[in-house]
């Protein structure tokens, strides 16, 4: 066997050369790969930027539970007001308390699970509606809830997404996340809506 290798010279030499299973234009070049295959038109994704895109959320699915946790207490910062929609934490008083509540861990939680399986599933545009339109059916029946109050998580969403991602969060990563949790809230805010009975 040859060091750091799993063919054998034997195994080496009976395999294909690049010749045999690879197309090779006239010139000798090898033929860019075919573009991939188009997205829905109803999602404002290519098929590049939806593959990067589940390729950098693995990296927040790991920290699922802290990029909550910080995308809420970034957003009760900057939009105070939000707090006394959740009942159960609306009393913690400060940061540090928010971050070792169990409670809002527990929702934060939930919340990032939506998104995950928004984007794990984007592809799948239908589902997709399906998901993010009962998810804001059902925050229409809470208590204070006001359809546009989903856009008080756009920007401590990425926020909190920029600190877990820290320099894998690029300039085009930034992008494809405000496409993202623009497409996300929308839908999120078109499922309240019809529960409300707004076309």
């Amino acid at each position: 066997m040859i060091m750091g290798c799993q063919y054998s010279q034997t195994e080496i030499k009976s395999r294909p050369t690049i010749t045999e299973d690879v197309e090779v234009m006239a010139d000798g070049s090898i033929p860019e790969p075919p573009p991939p295959a188009p997205t829905d038109p109803r999602l404002p994704l290519d098929a590049r930027q939806v593959f990067k895109l589940k390729k950098s959320w693995k990296g927040i699915k790991r920290c699922i539970e802290s990029t909550g946790v910080e995308m809420f207490i970034r957003m009760f910062r900057t939009n105070s007001d939000s707090k006394s929609i959740f009942k159960h934490f609306k009393d913690l008083k400060n940061d540090d308390e928010l971050r070792v509540s169990e409670t809002l861990e527990q929702h934060a939680t939930g919340v990032m699970n939506i998104i995950d399986d928004a984007i794990m599933n984007i592809e799948n545009v239908d589902y997709v509606f399906e998901l993010l339109n009962s998810t804001g059916r059902r925050h229409s029946t809470f208590e204070g809830f006001s359809p546009p109050f989903f856009w008080f998580i756009e920007k401590p969403f990425l926020d909190a997404v920029k600190i877990t991602l820290s320099d894998r969060y690029t300039d085009n990563m930034d992008v494809i996340y405000k496409i993202t949790i623009k497409f996300i809230l929308e839908n999120l805010i078109k499922g309240a809506e019809s529960a409300n009975g707004i076309s």
